[in-house]
């Protein structure tokens, strides 16, 4: 199972954070560094404030040298296709072919708010995500020396040269993810590289698994083409006091994060991920929220070391 960090620094981090978090996953070798992509906190100060998620990722393309980059997941609200186009392209050939781009339609309107950022009905929000993966996808695909179009309503595209191009090709992975019953499946079917499902149980993710399946049957297209992903927060610990410290540390209710996410020894933690193994699951990005606690990952990365073989 290929395990990732996922962090949140809107709710408080600053990039030299982010950094040494980046740094530490990757000496460790876990396979990715991915980040949210907010703006406001969702409880507490939230102090120094939020970093741009795109900034921060060109920061780390050229700071480290293996780990894959990427957002979970950018919000369709934030940013014009084709301007995202250009640099998630641009941040994957900083990173020599490492990025890839978590999209999604957008949810906590007091960010919008409090950054005036226009907050539509969700099903404009949804009908604006479908047509900026159309164009997003669609400009990384135009061959080299051919103009890409879009007559779209919402993103009209029109003579476009495509550039830059993206380092990996015919771009970077997509990933696509939620709990929607109708439109994210179909989506994740027609644009998604990785489907991806946030804090859910395995009873939960099992059907929203076949959902997804049902919608790449719909359109023809094998769904073992998909990865599957989880995310869940995790507290890992060498004994209860620990895992409690850390869940408390992470503004979690230690049990409540126990019935909802991961706990206890890394044995504990790899006995919970066999539920989702067998639903086909093979990438989980683990939250960690206390991104000042390196020897959190560290105890994590007992996971990686037997998951790796040659490690």
């Amino acid at each position: 199972m290929d395990l990732r960090i996922f962090v949140e620094p809107q709710q408080g981090a600053t990039y030299d954070q982010q950094l040494r978090v980046a740094l530490a996953a990757e000496q460790l070798g876990f396979g990715a560094f991915f980040r949210s992509d907010h703006y406001l906190a969702m409880g507490g100060d939230g102090l120094p404030g939020p970093t741009d998620a795109w900034v921060t990722l060109a920061g780390l393309a050229r700071e480290t040298s293996t780990i894959r980059l990427g957002t979970l997941v950018s919000s369709a609200t934030f940013r014009l296709p084709g301007p995202l186009a250009i640099t998630v392209a641009q941040v994957d050939q900083m990173s020599g072919g490492r990025v890839e781009l978590g999209l999604g339609a957008g949810w906590f309107a007091a960010e919008h708010a409090a950054y005036g950022i226009g907050f539509p009905d969700v099903g404009e929000r949804f009908d604006r995500l479908e047509e900026q993966l159309a164009v997003i996808t669609g400009l990384w695909r135009t061959p080299a020396g051919e103009q890409f179009d879009h007559p779209g309503p919402h993103y009209p595209v029109s003579g476009s040269p495509a550039l830059p191009k993206p380092h990996q090709r015919p771009g970077p992975p997509v990933v696509v993810g939620g709990t929607g019953k109708r439109r994210t499946p179909a989506l994740a079917a027609r644009y998604a590289d990785e489907f991806n499902l946030p804090f859910a149980p395995p009873e939960v993710t099992a059907a929203q698994v076949a959902r997804v399946r049902a919608a790449c049957a719909e359109v023809g297209r094998d769904a073992d083409e998909l990865v599957w992903s989880v995310a869940l927060t995790v507290a890992a610990g060498r004994d209860d006091a620990e895992v409690d410290r850390r869940a408390v540390a992470a503004g979690r209710e230690p049990e409540e994060l126990r019935r909802t996410g991961l706990t206890g020894t890394p044995e504990q933690v790899r006995d919970r991920l066999g539920a989702y193994a067998e639903l086909g699951v093979t990438r989980v990005y683990l939250q960690v929220l206390d991104l000042d606690d390196l020897d959190h990952l560290e105890l994590l990365g007992e996971l990686v070391d037997r998951d790796r073989p040659g490690r």
